[in-house]
């Protein structure tokens, strides 16, 4: 199993995590941070994060603003009211799920 598809699952979660610290980001934006925090080991292509982005503002965990940058229209995402309580939901989730796989990786620590 390649190491991106381990977190193809929690793109979303990496997604609304990256908002939530940053604010508004737009898609190029987003892709560049995560390589820059992961250094280099984690490379999210457009063609998962644009399908990723376009559910979470379709689910309501999104909203955009368009702004012209250089006479080019640009797309920012940013956190609803609703996708912040998610973001919340979701990295409470992920980190019992991190604490089970390390229950089940290293059971002699737990």
């Amino acid at each position: 199993m390649q190491k991106n598809q381990l977190y193809k699952g929690s793109l979303s979660t990496i997604v609304l995590k990256l908002l939530n610290d940053k604010g508004k980001m737009y898609g190029y934006q987003i892709t560049r941070e995560v390589e820059k925090i992961t250094t280099g080991e984690l490379v999210i292509t457009e063609g998962a994060l644009y399908p990723t982005l376009h559910k979470l503002e379709a689910k309501g965990l999104l909203s955009v603003e368009i702004k012209t940058v250089n006479n080019r229209p640009r797309k920012y995402y940013f956190l609803t009211e609703n996708g912040k309580r998610e973001t919340v939901n979701l990295l409470n989730e992920m980190k019992t799920f991190i604490q089970h796989m390390d229950v089940l990786l290293n059971p002699k620590l737990a």
